[in-house]
């Protein structure tokens, strides 16, 4: 028996989820292929102390890229007009301060282990015209994805999880009964559950 409606058809899956786990099992054929292949040319131990130099140059640039990101995020706080030790005069952000976010993703690529991942770490670290420009292809990026998403979109469904309901209202108010007592307080005893 049919209901005259047709079946609902499954979404198109887009390029990108199609293409992402192909890619990334490439990638790491060619990271495995590319260790076996220096491990021939020199040894097991030279391909070991690759990896753990690699590990441990990407674990202190992250260490330092993110206290200068706390540092660079702390000193923001402070020049809040109105907040502890804010100045009248807002200075524009210090040289230097920018790219913090690639030189994390550098270090996090040099402790994966691999070659491809170290050379790509190794050139977002070492070359700072290749973070400005990954920068300004991920800025341009958003912007045009912002404008392109639908109005209330990711807003709304910020603002409905912060609310805790479904319709994302709260109204608010103090209940008074017809006998003229106010409402118990909220800490005595369980409150009874809430109907739709």
């Amino acid at each position: 028996m049919t209901t005259g409606t047709p079946p609902p058809k499954r979404p198109r899956r887009s390029r990108a989820r199609t293409l992402l786990p192909l890619a990334l099992a490439a990638w790491v054929v060619l990271e495995i292929w590319l260790l076996t292949v220096v491990a021939a040319a020199a040894s097991g131990f030279v391909v070991l102390l690759l990896l753990v130099a690699g590990a441990v140059l990407g674990a202190v640039v992250m260490k330092s890229a993110g206290r200068r990101a706390f540092r660079s995020l702390t000193e923001t706080l402070q020049q809040v007009p109105g907040g502890p030790g804010a100045s009248a005069v807002t200075p524009g952000p210090a040289p230097g301060r920018k790219g913090n976010g690639f030189l994390m993703l550098g270090g996090l690529l040099l402790m994966i282990p691999g070659m491809i991942s170290d050379v790509a770490g190794l050139l977002l670290l070492l070359l700072p015209p290749v973070r400005t420009a990954l920068g300004r292809y991920t800025e341009r990026s958003l912007e045009r994805r912002m404008r392109a998403a639908s109005p209330g979109s990711l807003s709304d469904a910020f603002q409905q999880a912060r609310m805790h309901r479904p319709d994302g209202k709260v109204v608010q108010g103090e209940v008074i009964r017809e006998d003229g007592t106010r409402a118990r307080p909220r800490d005595e005893g369980p409150r009874p559950p809430l109907t739709p």
